[in-house]
């Protein structure tokens, strides 16, 4: 007889171990596999070992799956920059990059993760944030997310990640979303992917614009002082035109409207020279701090509130310039992130300590040669030398004996080639730093990661009410895709049951089930004060920069109404674009002749952040029987976008549904002020899943 027994580990993760006759998971070799949830460690927070060869297999395998399109992150948009430090943190690393005062070249990929690359820019996905430094002392790959935490704490488990949020295997369907069956039968027998759920779900998913969104380098690093003083830190970029988000029903109609909405927006803002602008902070600490702490700072699926530990502001990145060749650049770039200087050093973070390995690997397979540095946008921009040679695609040509050292080819006159320096060289900080811990070759994880809903918590009851409305909808959404596991929905909001009681009835009731009896936590949650810093809504800023809006006119609109909102909104830094039946424009109150941007069928109202309306009486009679221009008015209002209209465009808002707020105006001072923001007190009145 066979079965399956389900178990749990000391660190809370799942283990299902097959008796009697079930059949057994083994290498590609054949050896059983003891442990498929951990990988082999020096002592439960020690660094990952080389010799575990079940993770180095697993990894192997998983890297080389596909080719030669990146397995995630396949979907991506670059633009070349400057990062110039600001700060003075001499104190807490030796790194040049942070010299206050050094500009540093840098290439960015923004990108989602679970489509390929002939996906969409818009689907509920994370979204990556990686930044290539060009150092003068060699290249520092900071490679992250939008998102500050991750779905799993061990390496091992990253395979297992992707393969169930990929599409089907049989079907090939979803291309780009996790609604579906494989992904949620996974998430909700992993508990520690919650607190990343709770993020997933919520409108840090939706992005309005990579502009708009935040970057962090999610793992714990270290930065090491010239006297070798190591401290733990952790990276921020924080947008300068604050945070913003789309709405899902946005985000679809955005999907349909221009699939390259977020690509098109980078290039355009820094095509117009309106340069995007991110700032970096750090949060460090060091080992007391982190052992007063509830939770485990190595642990990559919990988070550091900002309010316990502020963040600290140390330079400027500027994105100034777009590629010149998509694929030269965007696609052939290669961000590692074994990637780092002098001054920058890894932690025992067992999903960073996985990555250093599976990165370099994934380059390897992806760009056909060991030779990937030589490609230019992969190239340091400071002189670099070594003994490494040949390889496919090798494009250098060493002149000279010398291929290995220590030689003595210099005393008889010829070049002997690089040789190490102890003064400036890399070197990995040690235990006697206090900011590693080590012990015995274990498969285990530290007691606190086995709190996997505390932070998923705190980051619920941080939400304004809309957004944990948000947040419960997009549960009710995914689970709802799941088709034949009907176990799959009860089991996940059994978990939730843990992060929040009414997040948990909620889902149900919009399920329409039972709410199960609540999970059982491998370690209890506590609360914990709720941070602002993790609010889209706390967080957006009372600006026009950056945004855009929909000015919609046809024949007969008022030319002074016109060139006064163009005018406010331009004052604001805004960018006004004209909307018209007819992309050769329409002919104004006064007989001139006015071009449009874009022509109404083709240029919705979900690709700006406000909408004005200006329209003649006969102007108006005309477009209330065109489908578009209904639309156009319904969806900004239902997206809860400021709505200005001219009194002779009041019978296209009526008859769109628009009801009067503090979001529908006139086209004066008013409108200018509302289009700054959105109007979350309408939701409930228009559509709630949960």
């Amino acid at each position: 007889m066979s079965k399956i027994e389900t178990t749990t580990g000391s660190g809370g993760e799942t283990h299902q171990r097959a008796t009697g006759d079930a059949p057994v998971l083994t290498t590609n070799h054949g050896v059983p596999v003891s442990d498929n949830q951990n990988s082999l460690k020096s002592g439960g927070r020690g660094p990952t070992l080389l010799e575990d060869f079940v993770l180095r297999e697993k990894i192997f395998h998983f890297d080389h799956e596909r080719i030669p399109e990146r397995i995630v992150h396949a979907r991506g948009s670059g633009a070349h920059g400057v990062f110039e430090a600001t700060a003075d943190i001499s104190d807490l690393s030796k790194a040049a990059v942070f010299t206050k005062g050094e500009k540093t070249e840098v290439f960015v990929r923004f990108s989602t993760v679970a489509g390929g690359a002939g996906s969409v820019d818009t689907p509920r996905d994370v979204r990556g944030f990686a930044v290539k430094f060009y150092t003068r002392e060699g290249n520092w790959d900071l490679v992250g997310n939008n998102i500050p935490v991750f779905f799993i704490q061990d390496a091992m488990k990253f395979p297992d990640l992707v393969h169930s949020v990929k599409m089907e295997a049989d079907r090939a369907y979803p291309q780009a979303g996790s609604a579906h069956d494989t992904f949620w039968d996974w998430a909700s027998l992993m508990p520690e992917t919650t607190h990343m759920l709770m993020w997933a779900m919520s409108d840090r998913t939706l992005p309005r614009s990579f502009r708009t969104m935040e970057g962090f380098g999610v793992h714990t690093f270290k930065l090491v002082n010239a006297k070798g003083k190591a401290s733990f830190v952790k990276f921020h970029w924080k947008p300068r035109l604050g945070l913003q988000s789309t709405i899902w029903d946005e985000a679809l109609k955005l999907q349909a409207a221009d699939n390259d909405f977020q690509r098109r927006d980078l290039w355009e803002a820094i095509d117009s020279g309106s340069f995007p602008q991110w700032d970096l902070g750090v949060q460090v600490f060091d080992q007391a701090f982190a052992e007063k702490q509830p939770y485990d700072v190595l642990d990559v699926t919990k988070l550091i509130p900002e309010e316990d530990l502020p963040v600290r502001f140390i330079g400027t990145l500027t994105l100034n310039r777009n590629p010149d060749n998509f694929f030269a650049e965007t696609e052939q770039v290669a961000f590692l992130p074994s990637n780092v200087v002098p001054g920058i050093d890894f932690s025992n973070d067992p999903l960073l300590q996985g990555r250093l390995f599976s990165y370099l690997d994934t380059q390897n397979s992806r760009l056909g040669t060991t030779n990937f540095h030589q490609i230019p946008i992969n190239a340091p921009r400071c002189p670099f030398g070594n003994f490494q040679r040949d390889g496919k695609m090798q494009t250098m040509v060493p002149k000279g004996r010398a291929n290995y050292e220590p030689n003595s080819l210099a005393a008889h006159g010829e070049e002997g080639g690089p040789r190490e320096s102890a003064e400036r060289g890399f070197v990995t900080t040690d235990a006697t730093t206090g900011a590693d811990e080590q012990g015995e070759k274990l498969r285990v994880r530290a007691e606190l990661f086995a709190d996997h809903y505390s932070q998923a918590r705190l980051f619920y009851r941080s939400q304004t009410e809309s957004e944990q409305a948000h947040i419960a909808s997009s549960f009710v959404f995914e689970l709802s895709k799941v088709g034949l596991l009907d176990q799959v929905p009860p089991r996940m909001v059994a978990n939730l049951r843990n992060v929040d009681e009414d997040l948990a009835q909620r889902v149900a009731d919009g399920l329409g089930i039972d709410l199960p009896k609540k999970a059982p936590a491998a370690r209890e949650p506590v609360d914990m004060p709720p941070s602002d810093a993790l609010s889209i809504h706390k967080n957006m800023k009372d600006t026009l920069e950056g945004r855009a809006v929909g000015i919609l006119y046809a024949d007969g609109s008022d030319a002074t109404e016109l060139d006064a909102v163009i005018s406010a909104i331009e004052a604001e830094q805004g960018k006004a674009v004209l909307v018209s039946p007819k992309v050769g424009g329409a002919t104004l109150s006064d007989g001139s002749k006015r071009k449009a941007d874009g022509q109404l069928a083709g240029t919705p109202s979900q690709l700006f952040d406000a909408v004005a309306v200006i329209l003649s009486d006969e102007g108006c009679k005309a477009l209330m029987k065109e489908a578009a221009a209904v639309q156009f008015v319904m969806d900004a209002f239902g997206h809860l976008k400021a709505i200005g209209a001219s009194e002779a465009a009041k019978p296209l808002l009526d008859k769109a549904g628009v009801e009067p707020d503090g979001g529908v105006t006139g086209l004066g001072d008013d409108f200018v002020a509302a289009a700054r923001g959105r109007f979350y007190a309408r939701e409930p009145k228009l559509r709630m899943l949960a």
